[in-house]
């Protein structure tokens, strides 16, 4: 087959560097925003935060992802170029020409000004481990033998890897020869730290740690202990009535070491140093206010910095345009000068951006659920997906989904992820569509509220929600109910 050239048109949609920018920092939650706009500050010299007090002049955002007109930040350095350097914009009387930023307004305070964000200060697991290791009395050999094991527990406190492959791990990395031995000794020794079942190699060896340190407390931590020597599998899938009659127990011993068993920690290092303060902390990005009955919603910008264009930046092209002598290293400078602006100017826009469109979003939400967020009850919640908000701002589903995925509003009921707020819908008898989310909540209230006993089948949860009106099958109520993480009935039977 002969090559052959020819002309073609198509239609291609392709992104400019601003709109990707744009989209990464509507991935971004508010407590790493401060440290997104520390990174870009540092990058780009152009772009510092602005001083208190600094007054600024807001202009009219562009379009959700909108490309700038001067989108062009590099030079391809031709002669032509160097001789058509327009800094025009950069130059006039007039400071406003290169908009500031602000994320508060010093004319409209929030509502609440002394509103901090604590963060607790903590130890780490390693650390708290690291002191109880400076209590034993082991020799230099032994010490980093431990160091090895205690670099190995995971964040639950389990450790999980084999003898053999922290023997291999230390001889190849370390060079540092022991046995498995060795180190079944000293996990032994590292077993007694606190919390009660560090170090353990499944649940049925950390829980019976924890018993270990218990046994003064009377026969039920012994009858407990040997339940779960013998009968683990037994007791964690509740064949109750197969202990019972191979250790001869009464309803009243075995009801006493059940008790035992639950007040245990299943994961001793979850709540330990700062192992889980991902967890523990989250930072509300909105805030919702009833204000006798009219909800009010602020952005939370406690901990962004205010940003504008350097005055040494402005101040530099300002000397090269009053000049008369411009030489070609000079007009490179300028060059780099413009495109740094241009690079700190397009951040700054962006930041408004992403400010606009998570108000724009937020409120849609929040009109969308008005009356759950005046009453707090999740049978208020409406039947809601992406598509319902999108159309409601006028932006695309996938960055109303950017915004929905990451981010956290505080209300007067608690704090919920936005994608908390969205549900397919299901229908009634009488034709009325209501949220998944209210069938969810009704079916949990009616397991909280079951005999403990004979707790209810799912078929039997299944005729209780068509009684009370839910059209519903019974693989349904089974895929709810794993949603929610609740057993099934046999698993949820209690003494």
């Amino acid at each position: 087959m002969a090559l052959s050239q020819g002309l073609y048109q198509k239609q291609l949609q392709k992104l400019s560097p601003q709109q990707i920018q744009l989209m990464k920092l509507l991935q971004v939650p508010t407590a790493l925003l401060e440290e997104r706009i520390k990174e870009e500050i540092e990058e780009n010299p152009a772009l510092e935060e602005a001083e208190e007090g600094h007054e600024t002049e807001y202009e009219e955002t562009a379009d959700e992802f909108s490309e700038p007109e001067d989108s062009e930040m590099e030079m391809d350095g031709s002669a032509e170029e160097y001789e058509n350097i327009d800094i025009s914009e950069y130059v006039s009387e007039g400071d406003d020409e290169i908009s500031d930023y602000k994320l508060k307004d010093s004319n409209y305070p929030e509502v609440d000004e002394n509103r901090v964000i604590p963060i607790k200060v903590e130890r780490g697991f390693n650390e708290i481990m690291m002191e109880q290791l400076d209590m034993l009395t082991l020799d230099e050999h032994q010490k980093k033998v431990a160091l090895q094991i205690i670099g190995n527990l995971d964040d639950d406190g389990y450790l999980r890897r084999d003898f053999s492959a922290i023997v291999d791990d230390l001889a190849f990395r370390q060079n540092i020869q022991t046995s498995e031995e060795e180190i079944a000794g000293l996990v032994l020794q590292i077993q007694q730290f606190d919390p009660p079942g560090i170090a353990a190699r499944n649940l049925q060896e950390c829980l019976l740690l924890q018993l270990e340190r218990m046994k003064d407390a009377g026969k039920n931590v012994d009858m407990a202990i040997r339940v779960l020597e013998k009968y683990f599998d037994e007791f964690t899938k509740k064949h109750y009535e197969k202990i019972q009659k191979s250790l001869n127990l009464s309803d009243d011993d075995l009801r006493e070491i059940i008790n035992q068993v639950i007040k245990l920690n299943p994961k001793p290092a979850g709540n330990v140093g700062d192992s889980n303060k991902s967890e523990s902390y989250i930072v509300p990005d909105f805030f919702i206010y009833n204000n006798a009955g009219k909800l009010e919603l602020t952005l939370n910008n406690k901990n962004a910095p205010d940003l504008r264009i350097s005055e040494g930046y402005r101040e530099m092209l300002k000397e090269y345009d009053r000049g008369s002598k411009k030489d070609k290293r000079q007009k490179e400078a300028v060059i780099f000068i413009k495109q740094k602006i241009d690079a700190a100017k397009w951040f700054i826009d962006a930041i408004k951006q992403r400010h606009n469109t998570l108000m724009n979003t937020m409120e849609a939400i929040m009109n969308y659920q008005h009356d759950f967020f005046i009453s707090g009850d999740e049978t208020d919640l409406r039947p809601m997906i992406l598509k319902y908000i999108a159309e409601a701002t006028n932006l695309d589903i996938s960055t109303v989904s950017r915004v929905a995925n990451s981010k956290f509003v505080q209300t007067e009921f608690g704090t919920y992820r936005l994608k908390f707020f969205f549900s397919e819908s299901l229908q009634t008898d009488s034709g009325e569509e209501v949220s998944t989310r209210e069938v969810k909540k009704i079916l949990s209230d009616i397991i909280e509220a079951e005999d403990k006993k004979h707790p209810y089948s799912d078929e039997r949860l299944t005729e209780m929600l068509q009684e009370k009106g839910y059209n519903i099958a019974r693989r349904t109520v089974a895929k709810y109910r794993e949603q929610l993480n609740i057993s099934v009935a046999r698993l949820r039977k209690e003494l």
